[in-house]
Parts: C-alpha cells; sequence; structure tokens
C-alpha cells in the first residue's frame, strides 16, 4: 500500500490538470504494487526552499511496505520517478528531491484493523 505525497511550490494553476491520477498510475508502475493500492496526495503552492533556494522545486516522499528498504530498490524507482516528474513539472532534476520510507505492515490501518491482519 504505497503512499506518494509530493509537495510543491509551482501554483496550482501550473500543476498540470489530473497530475495525481498519472502519478497514482506511474507509481503503481514503479513500484509494481496495483494501482486500487497506491495513495497520492498533491500539494502545490507552498512555501518551500531546495537546496537553498525557493525557484520552483518539488519534494516527493514515498512510502510502501517491501518495496523501498535498500539502496538497490531506490536507485531504480528514482530515476523512473525523477522520468515522471522533470516531465509533468518541467523542472530540473537539481530542483527535485524524493526521500523513501519503507513502513511495515503493522504501521498501515485499514478496515477497522492493520495490514498486519488483512
Amino acid at each position: 500500500m504505497p503512499f506518494v505525497e509530493l509537495d510543491t511550490n509551482l501554483p496550482a494553476g501550473r500543476v498540470p490538470a489530473g497530475l495525481e491520477k498519472r502519478l497514482c498510475a506511474a507509481t503503481a508502475a514503479i513500484l509494481a504494487k496495483p494501482e486500487d493500492r497506491v495513495n497520492v496526495t498533491v500539494r502545490p503552492g507552498l512555501a518551500m526552499a531546495v537546496n537553498g533556494s525557493a525557484e520552483p522545486c518539488a519534494q516527493l516522499l514515498v512510502s510502501s511496505i517491501g518495496v523501498v528498504g535498500t539502496a538497490e530498490e531506490n536507485r531504480g524507482h528514482s530515476a523512473r520517478f525523477f522520468e515522471f516528474l522533470t516531465k509533468e513539472l518541467k523542472l530540473d532534476q537539481d530542483r527535485i528531491v524524493i526521500r523513501f520510507f519503507p513502513l511495515e505492515a503493522w504501521q498501515i490501518g485499514k478496515k477497522g484493523t492493520v495490514m498486519t491482519f488483512l
């Protein structure tokens, strides 16, 4: 059950319409997870700085069970997320930062329990 959060200082009008759906599909493909399990949040218009600069930028937080736990995995994921984000947001790679967080099944609540028991 991946969770993806995209924060950007781009104004909402500069974020492509439907980005959340395309990011959901891209995440499913990148992490090899079913799209109906992917959760995406896009937050435009934030006060942000990356690399000490408030020029247009974005941060992507990717959390998931079992697929973001090693440097090797995340190296491949990073390349594919960067390809997607630079194309969609029209930002250079040095204006984007990605953070990966591995999750355990007991850390995600769903249907009145946690994923461990589903």
